[in-house]
């Protein structure tokens, strides 16, 4: 599929907000989810995907005292080609912390949060895919539950990873979970290509919602684009209004 940009432009008919199988999706509980005591691992392409892909997930999971991984892929510094504001030397830099900041706005225990980085570089993970496996195989035990971009998602980032990562995870025997990112935002007419039979979908409360907000803005570097150097926002209103949603969706 040719990947579905997202922009302030978009037309209001996306998945995410017009997929009549939304309302029928399967709720499935943390505990079914994640076994009591295995450790959960959330693979993020990006610096933000993090709170994308679970940004809820992590604050349930959290709160129930599962031990928590977090790999981060690349450090995101060549988001925005040809600014003059954001350049990969700062943003090297900058989008690290900018995630730290998001995953103390979740309340999540920075002290003992393993968190694992890359160090890849972004945009042409497609062609390290072979590189990303071993090095997941590092980190990956028998028995962690991982969350990942879906490997259709529309990105070539977030497609490559998610293969990394289910590869990874079978070869160590895990259990691996997709999750939609970018794929939400598809135009309606593309909702028949969604898995559908293989989501479920997890409830959030107000706060995890309103934590979960919070966290996606301090994504500075990604929430204004660039218009005279034609960069668009990273992370538009459109993407910032679904974070607002009361669930989270994973395909098992």
């Amino acid at each position: 599929m040719k990947p579905f940009s997202i922009s302030e432009s978009s037309p209001p008919a996306q998945i995410w907000n017009s997929a009549p199988q939304l309302d029928n999706i399967p709720v499935i509980s943390i505990q079914s989810l994640v076994p009591e005591g295995a450790r959960a691992v959330v693979i993020a392409p990006h610096p933000g995907d993090e709170v994308a892909i679970g940004g809820g997930l992590l604050q349930l999971l959290s709160n129930l005292g599962h031990p928590l991984q977090l790999i981060s892929m690349t450090d995101g510094s060549a988001s925005h080609p040809g600014s003059r504001q954001w350049s990969e030397k700062r943003l090297s830099v900058f989008r690290p912390q900018e995630s730290v900041e998001a995953l103390r706005r979740l309340g999540l225990p920075l002290h003992s949060l393993k968190w694992i980085r890359g160090g890849f570089s972004d945009s042409c993970l497609a062609e390290r895919e072979l590189q990303l496996v071993q090095f997941l195989l590092r980190y990956l035990r028998p028995g962690d539950v991982v969350f990942s971009t879906w490997c259709e998602d529309g990105n070539d980032d977030h497609d490559a990873v998610g293969r990394a990562g289910a590869k990874a995870a079978a070869m160590v025997g895990a259990t691996f979970n997709e999750v939609p990112v970018w794929a939400w935002h598809w135009p309606k007419r593309d909702q028949s290509q969604f898995p559908w039979h293989r989501a479920r979908k997890i409830r959030l409360d107000t706060w995890t919602v309103a934590r979960k907000s919070h966290a996606t803005h301090a994504y500075a570097s990604q929430l204004n684009g660039e218009p005279g150097m034609g960069i668009a926002p990273m992370m538009p209103k459109v993407l910032l209004e679904r974070m607002r949603l009361p669930y989270e969706i994973v395909f098992v």
